[in-house]
């Protein structure tokens, strides 16, 4: 199992009355310190507005800061966790992903999902669709993007989404596409859509008992999409309470994940102490419970 981290970007709060200048230096350096720590991805928040209220404070924006923190990194995968598909027109989406993935030397992941934040969506101009039309225009939003990421030019015409003949050059350094992740819990819906369009479905805030039945029934759907369900990736952003505490207790929770067979836990341990001391001593405990971890020689410097 591989561990990613979450980037502090505001949203939670972790940078209420700072100054911009001084949030976003911290950002970059817990991004190069995470690398130089040895985690294998960073993932940011495809958020506008600070939860659960929306408030006067810092929400860095997604795309934005991966494209910064691209050029601040090296080795880690970024992507987010996960992009909310109707802020976007989708064609846009997979033109901004092909960019974002020669930007950062293919290593960009394409997280992707219905969206749920309702004060936003209404503040931006968005309205707010029902969830089934919102999960009905996801589907349509993933035939888009992966048409766009294939070769040759794209067309599809759907009630949501529609592209003719678009040309999407170039479509990013990794072969044959940059990997697609489907976010989100819905067995019926969700779990389906990863299992017709996506590299990995990334779950949200199980626990254990919860991850163990949940594993089964997306076995299920891919067999009933017709698809191997050992090509689906399972990747979980767990609870940030789950790894707030250090030492033995968060040792045996990471252990008990491992042990389920996940692909990739993402956690978000500098939520609450955006600092590299809250960040190292996650590291510890990763290699305590013997997740790989591939440490480079120092963190650069920020700036």
């Amino acid at each position: 199992m591989q561990v990613g981290l979450m980037v502090p970007q505001g949203w939670k709060h972790e940078y209420d009355d700072w100054r911009p200048e001084d949030a976003w230096a911290r950002s970059v350096e817990l991004a190069r310190d995470a690398e130089a720590l040895g985690f294998e991805s960073l993932w940011v928040f495809d958020h506008f507005h600070t939860v659960p209220e929306p408030t006067d404070q810092i929400t860095f924006e997604s795309f934005s800061m991966i494209a910064a923190l691209a050029m601040a990194t090296g080795r880690v995968r970024l992507g987010h966790m996960v992009v909310c598909t109707g802020f976007r027109n989708p064609a846009l989406t997979a033109k901004m992903a092909s960019t974002l993935d020669v930007i950062c030397g293919g290593r960009f992941e394409l997280g992707i999902g219905a969206g749920w934040k309702e004060d936003e969506w209404r503040a931006y101009g968005y309205g707010f669709p029902t969830l089934g039309e919102r999960m009905t225009a996801l589907g349509d939003h993933l035939e888009v993007i992966t048409r766009m990421f294939a070769p040759g030019r794209a067309t599809y015409s759907g009630e949501h989404a529609s592209v003719k003949g678009a040309v999407n050059e170039p479509k990013g350094l990794q072969q044959p596409h940059m990997p697609i992740i489907v976010g989100g819990n819905g067995p019926n819906v969700t779990f389906r859509y990863a299992a017709r369009f996506a590299d990995e479905l990334n779950l949200v805030f199980l626990d254990a008992d919860e991850l163990a039945e949940t594993l089964p029934v997306v076995r299920q759907r891919c067999e009933e999409e017709g698809r191997d369900p050992a090509t689906l990736k399972v990747s979980m952003y767990c609870r940030d309470g789950d790894v707030r505490e250090a030492g033995a207790a968060r040792v045996e929770f990471l252990g008990r994940m491992r042990d389920l067979g996940l692909s990739r836990l993402i956690a978000f341990p500098t939520r609450y102490g955006p600092t590299r001391e809250v960040q190292a001593a996650f590291a510890e405990d990763c290699r305590a419970a013997d997740l790989p971890m591939t440490p480079t020689s120092a963190p650069l410097a920020a700036g």
